[in-house]
């Protein structure tokens, strides 16, 4: 499976699409930036023809859609510019860069950037959402306002692990990360999050997705035996590749507490351990179980 959908609502707010030229729809929506492949504007000039016709003052939420050969340039031209004009965007709260789809990218072939500069220039940034791992760099921050971080890709390198183990975020409550697969740049282990969890305080987070992960089992065993899982509202093994040895571990877990919700969306469990599932009290989200190829499981995302 590949993203085949752009977001629809985001925030909690419509998204509109913005193109070079184009009127802005108004109304309180959220903005997507989208080039074609072959566009001839800079993305310096897409974000400057989008900041002349809304009020940069009271924009609050951006999202960056596909570039311009997405899988050869990154968002460098826009970080640039945002970091430019941070005096012109005091209120801007939320970013999300990449939401494309297979057609624009394929999701492993999205060319990041670094976000530290970024970060380092929107002290008031509580939302940064990145699509797509290649090139990407992070390097440990500290950050006060931080309260969700998200990667999507196919595959996420364990440096960018390390970075987020080593940051400082006092706010952070929800932290989203897809795994993906080792062959798009995966190479991490249960060790690797262990230790990212026990840096950055799981008790403070309500939301954990450690998604589209070929590890998925070893996760939810590791999982159900913390003692701060039941402090979370929602965790999420969704995309990935858990069985019935993750979906026991979890079913027999005295450390549900008070967990809201549990997302095992694309999943490999048998009829008689979903059914134990769903006895939880909780809500367990589950849809019609993959088949294995061979004897053989996939993530959801990772080309």
């Amino acid at each position: 499976m590949t993203i085949g959908e752009y977001s629809q609502i985001y925030r909690g707010k419509r998204v509109v699409e913005f193109r070079m030229g184009a009127t802005p729809a108004g109304g309180d929506v959220v903005y997507r930036l989208t080039q074609d492949y072959d566009s001839e504007e800079s993305q310096r000039d897409l974000l400057d023809d989008f900041l002349s016709k809304v009020d940069p003052a009271e924009l609050e939420t951006l999202i960056l859609g596909a570039w311009s050969e997405a899988h050869d340039e990154g968002p460098q031209g826009y970080l640039d510019a945002l970091i430019e004009y941070r005096a012109k965007l005091p209120k801007l709260s939320a970013l999300f860069v990449g939401d494309m789809t297979y057609e624009d990218c394929e999701i492993s072939w999205i060319i990041q950037t670094s976000y530290n500069p970024l970060l380092a220039a929107y002290p008031q940034l509580q939302s940064l959402r990145i699509r797509g791992s290649s090139s990407l760099e992070l390097q440990a921050f500290s950050h006060e306002a931080l309260e969700e971080l998200a990667i999507e890709c196919g595959g996420l390198p364990n440096k960018i692990v390390e970075a987020i183990a080593g940051s400082t975020l006092p706010a952070l409550k929800h932290l989203e990360l897809w795994l993906g697969s080792d062959n798009y740049g995966f190479d991490g282990s249960v060790a690797d999050y262990q230790n990212l969890l026990a840096k950055i305080g799981p008790e403070r987070l309500r939301y954990l997705g450690l998604r589209d992960s070929e590890i998925s089992d070893d996760l939810a065993v590791w999982l159900a035996q913390q003692p701060w899982l039941g402090s979370l509202q929602t965790l999420d093994l969704s995309l990935g590749t858990i069985g019935d040895i993750g979906a026991q571990a979890l079913a027999e877990s005295p450390n549900l507490g008070a967990l809201e919700r549990i997302d095992l969306s694309h999943h490999y469990i048998s009829d008689e351990w979903q059914a134990k599932l769903r006895a939880l009290p909780c809500q367990v989200v589950l849809d019609d179980p993959e088949e294995e190829d061979d004897g053989d499981r996939y993530v959801a995302v990772s080309e």
